[in-house]
């Protein structure tokens, strides 16, 4: 009787934490947006790789601070083993499967240099557009624009984060790779570094309202697991055949990587032959 109190206890203060870290994340955007980050705009004297560098690095701190939040009021719990992979990591295709909302966030609160494509309906976003706008982060409303944009970032030396499936999986359903991340990796010929998110048991998923806190509190993890290099596939006669090919490869590789509950002997296996053995 007590147990079952205190659970219900525990999960009402998840839901209500939930929405205080939430709204905590739209007011900090906006504060950045009207305080630190033009200060930082006029501190750069129009430098303009400058501003977005120190822009950028400002966003990442407060993600991590954001992150930290949602662990101290018991929102999550966070498990990162894919830090210390990335270390030193410059210029990589970043890609992970993408089962929850606050994937991102997690992501860039790590990754070094991070950079990302953001959908175009945020630059409207009240709360967000000012931080969008100072970090530079890749907007998707341009197909043309954006390869290049995506190109110029990779060649400074950021790591671009790229979710394949271009929205948040469903759980129960098969997992399904676009082909973006694959084509930028062979135009630019850049490293993909593969990582595994989970977040068990799930939440914040597709279609489900935020309030929605499980019953026992979620672990969100992000664990390394290994490098492919697009070079390989470059002898294809075209790029659209090699795109269709790598990301084929991703997609089985994740599907393989996913049903084998990430063992370490499955993934050393799946990177030995290209990407997924076909």
């Amino acid at each position: 009787m007590l147990l079952s109190l205190w659970q219900i206890i525990n999960r009402t203060w998840r839901r209500f934490a939930t929405g205080l870290c939430f709204a905590v994340f739209g007011l900090g955007g906006l504060l950045l947006s009207i305080t630190a980050l033009p200060a930082l705009a006029l501190l750069s004297n129009g430098n303009e790789r400058q501003r977005e560098a120190r822009a950028r690095r400002l966003v990442q701190m407060t993600f991590r601070w954001f992150i930290g939040i949602m662990k101290w009021t018991g929102v999550f719990n966070f498990d990162f083993q894919a830090i210390e992979q990335l270390k030193g990591t410059r210029g990589h295709v970043i890609i992970a499967n993408h089962p929850c909302l606050i994937d991102v966030v997690a992501l860039i609160s790590f990754v070094p240099n991070p950079d990302c494509v953001v959908k175009s309906h945020l630059w409207k976003n009240p709360f967000m557009r000012g931080v969008i706008r100072s970090t530079g982060y890749i907007s998707n409303d341009d197909p043309e624009g954006l390869v290049t944009d995506c190109e110029r970032s990779l060649a400074r030396g950021n790591n671009l984060i790229i979710f394949p499936e271009g929205t948040r999986t469903t759980p129960g359903k098969r997992i399904k790779f676009q082909r973006g991340a694959a084509h930028l990796a062979l135009r630019t010929r850049a490293k993909i570094t593969a990582l595994r998110v989970d977040c068990l048991p799930v939440t914040l998923i597709k279609n489900e309202a935020w309030y929605c806190a499980p019953e026992r509190k979620p672990t969100l993890s992000v664990r390394y697991l290994g490098e492919i290099d697009s070079a390989s596939y470059c002898d294809a006669e075209k790029l659209s055949i090699a795109a269709r090919q790598l990301t084929r490869d991703l997609q089985n590789y994740y599907e393989k990587v996913l049903e084998d509950d990430g063992k370490p002997e499955a993934r050393d296996q799946s990177l030995d032959y290209r990407v997924a053995g076909s």
